[in-house]
């Protein structure tokens, strides 16, 4: 049977003709069964194609951190649209890159001085892996190309960044894909941290183990360790006390450089500008993406420190440094909407915002606990995790089946496995956190 699609400016006229678009990250033939759609957002909420309102719990895909349709930023992206649609980046520039290199700049602790754009979290932390590699070669040090990552770690999906990656899932489907990857154990331990609130107490502990990949691989042989300060696609896992420390201490001791993947904690999050502020460790290099345009545009960037930026300033002045760029790197577009959006967090007080309802997000996140099949509650800023008991044999059928009765009622959250992950966008007030909670309990409450 043909379902009849009547939203508004519809390129579509019926399921069928849905059929084209193979959807990322999708159960293709379920949601073409029964479509989900949107088709208008503003500030907290979505607009589905049947006129209901959605509260946004995820802030799109985690990054629409100012809120849906902020005029400030579309009338800064039309601008440039009107203005000049595109520059190239190879050898020419426009304005607009270096502005907004600067300000980034200018918002990050210690050395992290210098701006390489991409278009996505996956191209970000795949250019930050090559830099780290040609980083160790231009020193001398062409034995360095081994990469660390961690278990459950998501690194976007690109060939490096499923490899340093570790969520089965995603690398059962291609493969061995790059050699000379290894991986620290994941810090996700119920029996000692279930219900923690804020960081662990339990699990530091684990950064040794990267004492034990050293010894048996060799420092001379190892590039960089790259983490999620937050693990956020997996499920929100929450980093232990001292334990980014930890892994910044044994990197300085053999060399290794240390990369943050902050596409989801970076801008305001945690209610600091990035993860590396609000832990106080300072990474060699960041990547992010997501919230830089508030989901806008799309843009990744890698921020390094400026020891890697100087090692490969050598050589002829007009010789390229670093072989290495996309067409759309530093794109005029992307970058008026990142100004933009820069703009209105710090007009808004957004990352502040976050810091002061922490503790609001906290505790009514924790109220979850006790409710049927409820098995862990995690929260860090204004980002949370709900873990649910698997049915046996039916794994994440628990929490899909809730993410849809959600939908169906009002709530946009976003699922994994069997565990509930929420990140509203930092615009939000005490009675969304309310809203949501409220919905939450009676759809757990419900739940088979």
């Amino acid at each position: 049977m043909v379902q009849e699609l009547t939203y508004p400016n519809s390129p579509c006229g019926s399921a069928t003709d849905m059929e084209a678009f193979w959807m990322p990250f999708t159960a293709n033939r379920q949601f073409k069964a029964n479509p989900r759609l949107f088709v208008a957002a503003k500030d907290m909420h979505y607009t589905t194609a049947d006129g209901r309102q959605v509260l946004d719990g995820t802030a799109g895909l985690w990054c629409v951190n100012a809120g849906h349709c902020r005029v400030k930023i579309a009338e800064a992206v039309s601008r440039q649209v009107n203005t000049m649609d595109y520059a190239p980046a190879f050898q020419m520039g426009h304005p607009g890159a270096f502005q907004l290199a600067d300000r980034l700049a200018k918002m990050l602790p210690g050395d992290l001085d210098h701006v390489f754009f991409a278009n996505s979290g996956s191209e970000a932390v795949e250019s930050a892996l090559k830099i780290a590699i040609a980083y160790h070669r231009a020193k001398g040090d062409g034995t360095r190309q081994r990469l660390i990552g961690r278990e459950r770690g998501y690194h976007g999906v690109n060939f490096g960044g499923i490899s340093v990656g570790g969520i089965p899932t995603v690398r059962k489907f291609f493969g061995g894909l790059l050699t000379g990857v290894d991986h620290l154990p994941h810090t996700h331990s119920l029996e000692h941290n279930a219900f923690s609130k804020g960081q662990p107490a339990w699990g530091a502990h684990l950064a040794d183990d990267l004492e034990r990949i050293v010894a048996l691989h060799d420092a001379s042989n190892i590039a960089a360790v790259i983490v999620e300060p937050v693990a956020g696609s997996t499920g929100v896992l929450i980093p232990p006390v001292g334990y980014l420390q930890r892994l910044r201490e044994i990197c300085d001791k053999y060399g290794i450089l240390l990369i943050f993947d902050e596409v989801i904690t970076g801008f305001g999050r945690l209610g600091a500008p990035f993860a590396a502020n609000y832990f106080g460790v300072l990474p060699d290099m960041i990547t992010v993406a997501k919230g830089i345009t508030n989901g806008t545009v799309p843009m990744g960037a890698v921020f390094v420190r400026k020891h890697i930026y100087d090692a490969f300033m050598h050589g002829p002045e007009n010789a390229i440094e670093l072989f290495h760029g996309y067409t759309y790197s530093g794109h005029p577009v992307a970058c008026a909407a990142a100004l933009a959006t820069l703009d209105v967090y710090e007009e808004d007080g957004l990352f502040q915002r976050a810091n002061d309802l922490s503790g609001y997000w906290q505790d009514a996140l924790h109220s979850l606990k006790g409710l049927p099949h409820v098995i862990d509650v995690r929260n860090l800023g204004l980002v949370g995790g709900i873990e649910l008991e698997s049915i046996p044999g039916k794994p994440t059928a628990r929490a899909f089946d809730v993410f849809v009765r959600a939908y169906e009622q009002g709530l946009l959250i976003r699922t994994t496995g069997d565990i509930i992950a929420l990140s509203p966008p930092l615009m939000i007030e005490k009675r969304h956190i309310d809203q949501m909670v409220s919905m939450l309990t009676d759809l757990l409450k419900a739940t088979a």
